[in-house]
C-alpha cells in the first residue's frame, strides 16, 4: 500500500524524510528552534530543498547552531562564512543570523525559554488546520503576522510574515499537512 503524503514533497528522499520525521511535529527544544528559524530566513528567495541540502554545511559553519557562539561572531567569522560555498552566502543573511542570535538570547531570558515565548502564542497547542489540499495552504496569516511583528520589534531580521508562517509550519505550531496524508492529525 503506497504512503499518501503532501504533494509538495515528491520524491527526493531528503524532501521525504524531512516530511515525515519533522515538518509539522512540535518541537520544544530551543536550539532545534533558533536553527529552524535560521534556516527559514536563509531559505527566502530559494527552495526548501536547496536548504536541506546544505543543512549538515549549515551546522558545522554556524556551530551546530548554538545561539550563543553565534552572537558573539565578529566581522572575521562573517568573512569565513562568505567564503563557505557549501552554505547560502548572502551577507545580510548571515548578518541577520548573528542579530537573531542576540535577539534569541534576550527572548530566552526573559521568558526562560524560546519555547515558552513562540508556543505562548498559541497557548501551548498545535493549531491544525488539515486544510483539503496544497492550495488551501496560505502563505501567512494573521497569526505569522502577529509573531513577525514581535519579532522584529525585539530586533530580529528576516522574520516576515511569510518566513514566519513557514517557521510555525516547519515547528509544528502549525499542521498544515493536507487532508489524505498520513500525517494530517485529522486523518487520525
Amino acid at each position: 500500500m503506497e504512503i499518501k503524503r503532501c504533494s509538495w514533497v515528491g520524491s527526493d528522499p531528503l524532501y521525504i524524510e524531512y516530511h515525515d520525521r519533522e515538518w509539522g511535529k512540535p518541537l520544544h527544544d530551543d536550539r532545534m528552534l533558533f536553527e529552524m528559524l535560521i534556516l527559514e530566513g536563509m531559505q527566502a528567495g530559494l527552495s526548501w530543498i536547496t536548504v536541506l541540502r546544505k543543512r549538515e554545511s549549515f551546522r558545522q559553519a554556524f556551530d551546530n547552531f548554538d545561539p550563543e557562539k553565534i552572537a558573539n561572531y565578529g566581522e572575521d567569522k562573517i568573512a569565513e562564512l562568505m567564503g563557505n560555498s557549501s552554505i547560502i552566502r548572502n551577507e545580510r543573511k548571515i548578518r541577520a543570523a548573528v542579530q537573531n542570535a542576540r535577539a534569541f538570547l534576550a527572548v530566552e531570558k526573559e521568558f526562560g525559554s524560546f519555547d515558552r515565548f513562540i508556543w505562548g502564542f498559541v497557548d501551548y497547542a498545535p493549531m491544525v488546520n488539515s486544510p483539503k489540499t496544497e492550495k488551501d495552504v496560505p502563505a501567512n496569516t494573521p497569526l505569522s503576522d502577529k509573531i513577525s511583528k514581535e519579532l522584529k520589534k525585539r530586533g530580529f531580521k528576516f522574520v516576515g510574515t511569510t518566513i514566519v508562517y513557514s517557521f510555525l509550519q516547519a515547528v509544528g505550531i502549525v499542521n498544515d499537512h493536507v487532508q489524505g496524508c498520513f500525517c494530517c492529525l485529522k486523518n487520525k
